[in-house]
């Protein structure tokens, strides 16, 4: 997956949200809203690859989660593919 070209992220009234730019990619029928955690992911992958493996990872650096322990990281990797799928979803990244 990588991030489209043309979303970014912006704070808007103490909210995080992703804002489209360029003529391709105006559709103003969805604002999508980020918390802490999903903006940080989102800033992190910018101009990259990633998989859903490579978001749980960047969540147990952020977090201190131990990626030994199964519980942990599975509810990580949980977290990241359910943050991948919406992003899919929303348009906002590519397969």
């Amino acid at each position: 997956m990588k991030a489209k070209k043309g979303f970014n992220l912006r704070e808007v009234c103490g909210e995080q949200i992703i804002v489209a730019e360029g003529l391709e990619n105006i559709d103003f029928t969805n604002i999508i809203s980020m918390n802490e955690s999903s903006a940080f992911l989102w800033n992190s992958i910018q101009g990259k690859e990633f998989t859903p493996e490579d978001l749980a990872k960047i969540l147990c650096e952020n977090y201190q989660i131990d990626e030994n322990t199964p519980l942990d990281y599975d509810q990580a990797l949980k977290d990241a593919e359910e943050v991948s799928k919406k992003w899919v979803e929303a348009g906002i990244v590519e397969e």
